[in-house]
């Protein structure tokens, strides 16, 4: 029965291996084409792109845990992070595709904070970067984490062939084909992910006789969980629904605004990308709840909530079809560390090689940095994954809120408030990535509390007094803004 499972998994990577071997040739003229695709990338790509480097493993395996385990109370956090990824189009997104380029055509985010804000000091670069690093490379190390689990878990592997085979396949074709080779893989990827929260539902909730039948078993097993406010407090809603905070400072999804071939395209990307989004959530959370009530009928217990995903995949299905739905797993993980890959290599190639190291670099010599730094930053997190401990996984919990904190402020107001001063800037990252560490690590009465709220608060109002109290007039910025206005008015 497994070898027809590692038939489909077989067949999933050769179909990622040949993507990056075909993006190879289409990404090897210079940094900007392997970095950010040449600014060529269609609204469809873009979307799928978005969303899948997004959802990792949380999606068929975090979310629909939580939904099986404490209920419908559990879709607080998929509500958040749908407005925040709605509002992350609507306020950030073509602002940031104009400027981006309008700014001596940035193509990473510590760049564009340097364009944008004209510092000639290099510190505001500086610091994204090392936020970009750290935080990045440890997080790219938490999804092997999680690709060499779900082998063990699932295949029955060890633990270490696990993390080998997923990093090896990711490495392969992030290395060869860069940014077109991840988006293409994205969309791929999403194709499977929203394939296979399509099926399970539908299939278990014919095994069960229908939707008001699945509702009854739901409610002999706990009523409860049918109940949006039951099995949660109003800190536990606030905080869920605050994720959504996050989307305005991350580095792997605003790249793919960046990376979008025409402005007007964001418009059908976002329609694309909401819809996609708000059906995997709404997938992955009927596979939790559905979970309640196979289970109650039954009589099956499960040790890990998490799981529920893969025991549906096992328990209904042929494993061919069987090995494409665990596949799905595999495609949220993979699609999300290497999106992490090439973000942190990029920061390395053009925020410091191209910055302090070699600032008349050739096209091809960055082409072959990128590449190493894609090696470099894969190394790293392979060794810290083989050996795996609290720190590295907890990272991953306030990761999230690190990004969103440090970034997200200051890229809101970068774009829409001209009058946001550098030193704003810098102090606005150093403040919501510090207080997010601060609160994540120092023993308080409000833990109960995500740390995004108060540090995204902190560093927004912050930004704003440091901006009223030391203002910066630059006449290029205003131009600058005049020309994303009139960009906007006209294809937007």
């Amino acid at each position: 029965m497994k070898t027809l499972e590692y038939v489909s998994i077989g067949v999933y990577f050769l179909v990622m291996v040949v993507i990056g071997v075909y993006s190879y040739r289409k990404s090897n003229r210079s940094s900007e084409d392997f970095l950010i695709g040449g600014r060529k990338m269609g609204a469809v790509v873009t979307a799928l792109s978005a969303g899948a480097s997004d959802m990792s493993g949380w999606l068929l395996m975090g979310l629909p845990g939580a939904m099986f385990a404490t209920g419908i109370s559990s879709s607080w956090l998929a509500i958040g992070l749908t407005v925040g990824a709605f509002l992350n189009y609507l306020l950030v997104a073509p602002r940031l595709r104009i400027y981006s380029e309008v700014a001596q055509n940035a193509i990473t985010i510590p760049v564009f904070f340097e364009n944008r804000f004209k510092d000639d000091t290099h510190i505001l670069k500086f610091i994204s970067s090392v936020i970009i690093l750290v935080f990045f490379t440890l997080y790219t190390s938490s999804g092997m984490v999680a690709g060499g689990k779900l082998f063990e878990s699932a295949f029955g592997l060890d633990y270490t062939s696990g993390i080998w085979i997923t990093s090896t396949v990711v490495v392969l074709y992030t290395f060869l084909g860069g940014f077109l080779a991840v988006s293409l893989t994205d969309f791929v990827q999403g194709t499977i992910i929203v394939l296979a929260l399509f099926v399970v539902p539908i299939v278990v909730i014919t095994e069960l006789g229908g939707i008001s039948e699945t509702f009854r078993y739901i409610e002999l097993d706990d009523v409860k969980k049918l109940r949006w406010f039951e099995g949660t407090t109003f800190t536990g809603i606030i905080s869920l629904t605050a994720w959504g905070l996050g989307y305005f400072g991350q580095p792997h999804i605003l790249v793919r605004f960046m990376a979008i071939n025409k402005v007007k395209d964001l418009k059908k990307a976002r329609n694309i990308g909401i819809s996609w989004m708000i059906f995997c959530v709404g997938g992955a959370m009927v596979i939790g709840l559905v979970g309640i009530a196979y289970m109650m009928r039954n009589n099956i217990r499960i040790e890990d909530p998490e799981t529920i995903f893969i025991f549906f995949s096992r328990t209904l299905f042929h494993p061919l079809i069987s090995g494409f739905l665990l596949s799905a797993i595999l495609a949220a993980v993979m699609s999300t560390i290497s999106s992490q890959l090439l973000v942190t290599s990029s920061s390395m190639t053009e925020d410091f090689y191209r910055a302090f190291l070699n600032k008349n670099a050739t096209q091809q010599t960055l082409l072959s940095v990128s590449r190493i730094s894609v090696l470099i930053v894969s190394i790293t997190a392979l060794i810290l994954s083989l050996n795996p401990n609290d720190s590295i996984l907890n990272l991953v919990g306030y990761a999230w809120a690190g990004f969103g904190s440090a970034f997200g402020p200051i890229m809101i107001l970068s774009l829409l408030w001209k009058k946001t001063s550098r030193i704003a800037a810098i102090s606005g990252i150093i403040s919501g990535g510090g207080i997010v560490l601060l609160w994540m690590n120092i023993h308080h009465p409000y833990k109960d509390l995500y740390a995004i709220i108060p540090a995204f608060g902190f560093s927004l109002i912050f930004v704003v007094i440091t901006t009223l109290l030391f203002p910066e007039k630059n006449t290029l910025v205003d131009e600058e803004f005049e020309k994303v206005d009139n960009i906007i008015k006209k294809e937007y």
